[in-house]
């Protein structure tokens, strides 16, 4: 019993973490400040931004549960598959979208773990992923880069059960 009420939990953990992550990625100052393209791509580069975010606090040692960051990683891509299928995608295709999504995930979140300590290198990581390499964004880029530090930061302070209660998590911006 004890080990569906974690499972239960870390669920629930998982899904709470998960919608903090869209909503703070559809935060308008993304879109119309940083000049975030606001359509699917850029709203999966927010969203996938926001999940590094929390999977880089998951893992750090007073955390560290896989089983968390496994749940959160099923929560987006269950969430990613039904926004496909509600845009019209075929069932046939979807399955190789949501893979694709995945493995462009993955990638992003070791680009944005190499450079998470270096703002010039996160400003190019930014550039790739969400401005898709045009060098007319750098400053949005750098904007970014500063935005992804100053939430790492303020991630790290946050004890687990605030991270876990159910709270906002993220820092307001407006």
């Amino acid at each position: 019993m004890k080990f569906l009420n974690k499972r239960k939990l870390v669920k629930q953990s998982a899904e709470n973490l998960y919608s903090f992550a869209v909503s703070q990625g559809r935060t308008p100052w993304f879109y119309a400040e940083c000049g975030v393209t606001d359509d699917v791509n850029g709203r999966f580069e927010m969203i996938a931004m926001h999940v590094f975010l929390l999977l880089q606090r998951i893992k750090q040692s007073d955390i560290a549960d896989s089983k968390l960051g496994q749940a959160l990683f099923d929560v987006m891509f269950r969430d990613m598959d039904q926004s496909l299928r509600e845009m019209g995608a075929g069932d046939l295709g979807v399955g190789k979208r949501v893979k694709a999504m995945a493995k462009s995930f993955y990638g992003r979140v070791a680009a944005y773990e190499a450079a998470l300590d270096d703002p010039s290198v996160l400003a190019e990581v930014v550039i790739k992923n969400v401005y898709g390499g045009d060098r007319d964004y750098i400053e949005n880029a750098k904007d970014l880069a500063d935005y992804i530090n100053l939430q790492a930061a303020h991630l790290k302070n946050l004890s687990k059960s605030d991270l876990l209660s159910g709270q906002m998590v993220f820092k307001v911006i407006v």
